[in-house]
């Protein structure tokens, strides 16, 4: 598309997130993450993120603050 004008209907700037939610419904079937005999789907991983984004949130963090390792010093 060489010379198209960005616009709504040919271009979307993607995130993380919009990365993923695309994937799943892409791709919502193939793999996303392979590790020996784990398996996920782009679906599956979405969902995880989701919930896990959901954990986090009703843990109070939000955006601003910081998350230190466990293991830091």
């Amino acid at each position: 598309m060489e010379g198209a004008i960005r616009c709504s209907a040919n271009y979307v700037p993607l995130s993380p997130i919009s990365f993923l939610k695309r994937s799943a419904i892409v791709y919502s079937d193939r793999p996303s993450v392979v590790y020996g005999n784990v398996q996920y789907t782009w679906s599956q991983t979405f969902e995880r993120c989701k919930r896990l984004a959901s954990a986090i949130s009703h843990l109070g963090i939000s955006s601003g603050h910081v998350v230190r390792d466990f293991y830091s010093n």
